[in-house]
C-alpha cells in the first residue's frame, strides 16, 4: 500500500535552500513537490492539492503576495507559510492579512522551521473551516485525521492516498452531504479533469468494500442522487435525522 503522507508544495527560487527544505521535509515523512517560480508553483498547487504551501515572497516572476491571493481564491483552509528576507512589520502584516498563516524571516533554524510546519498542519486539521472534528468513530470504523489511520473493528484498514483524502473530506463534514464537484476539487484541485467524476465513484466503491459490513447496503458511506455523498454518524441512523447541506461546486470554503 502506498503511504498516506501530508503533501507540501515548496515555492522557493533559492535552489540551495529549496534542496535543504526538500531533504528535511521528506526525512520527516512529507510528500514534497517544489517550484522555483510563482506561476509554476500555482500550477503545482492546483494539481497536487497540498496540505501545506511554503512560499517565498521574493520570486523571479511574480510577487509572492499574488500567489497568496490566488491560493486563497481556491481554498481558505490550506495553510500558507511565508518565507522572506523582508522582516519589516509592515511586510509581515500585509502577508498575514492577505491570507498567510505564518511569516518566517530568513534565515531560520531548520528545527524551528520543521516545528512551524508541524504546528500549521495541526492547526489545519483542527480548523473549523475544515469541519469540527479531526476524527470519526461510527459503525466500528475509526478515522484519525491527525495520524492518517483508519481501523475497522480494531483492525487497521489499508487505504490508498486518494481513498484517504476522500474519506477525510467526508469526515471533516460528518453528517453533511458533500457535492461530487466539491469532493473532486478537494481531491484533485481546481484544474481537475472531467473524467475524475468516474474516479471518485471508484474511490467511494473501494471505501465501501473496505469499511462497510455490506457494501451493497451501505450505512456509513451514503450516496443521494443529485445531492452528493456523506459519512453518517451512528446517532443520525438511530434518530432518523437527515442533514443535507449542499456545498458549493466551486473551490472549497
Amino acid at each position: 500500500m502506498a503511504s498516506i503522507r501530508p503533501v507540501i508544495v515548496v515555492i522557493e527560487d533559492d535552489a540551495k535552500f529549496r534542496r535543504l527544505l526538500r531533504t528535511s521535509l521528506r526525512a520527516q515523512g512529507y510528500d514534497v513537490h517544489e517550484a522555483d517560480q510563482g506561476r509554476t508553483g500555482l500550477v503545482l498547487a492546483a494539481n497536487r492539492k497540498p496540505d501545506l504551501i511554503i512560499l517565498d515572497l521574493g520570486l523571479p516572476d511574480v510577487d509572492g503576495m499574488e500567489v497568496i491571493a490566488q491560493v486563497r481564491q481556491w481554498w481558505s483552509d490550506r495553510p500558507i507559510l511565508v518565507l522572506s528576507g523582508r522582516g519589516a512589520p509592515a511586510e509581515k502584516i500585509a502577508a498575514l492579512e492577505a491570507g498567510a498563516d505564518d511569516y518566517i524571516v530568513k534565515p531560520i533554524a531548520l528545527e524551528e522551521m520543521l516545528a512551524r510546519v508541524r504546528a500549521a498542519l495541526r492547526r489545519s486539521a483542527r480548523s473549523p473551516a475544515q469541519g469540527a472534528t479531526a476524527g470519526f468513530l461510527a459503525h466500528g470504523v475509526c478515522v484519525d485525521i491527525f495520524s492518517r489511520s483508519v481501523t475497522r473493528g480494531g483492525d487497521r484498514v489499508p487505504l490508498t492516498p486518494n481513498e484517504f483524502r476522500v474519506l477525510a473530506a467526508l469526515v471533516k463534514r460528518a453528517g453533511i452531504f458533500v457535492t461530487a464537484d466539491a469532493l473532486i476539487n478537494e481531491l484533485w484541485g481546481p484544474n481537475s479533469a472531467p473524467n475524475n467524476r468516474q474516479y471518485l465513484r471508484g474511490y467511494l466503491a473501494a471505501l465501501r468494500k473496505k469499511l462497510e459490513a455490506n457494501p451493497a447496503e451501505p450505512v456509513l458511506l451514503q450516496t443521494e442522487a443529485g445531492v452528493g455523498y456523506r459519512i453518517v454518524p451512528e446517532e443520525q441512523v438511530a434518530s432518523g435525522s437527515d442533514i443535507a447541506m449542499g456545498l458549493s461546486d466551486n473551490p472549497p470554503e
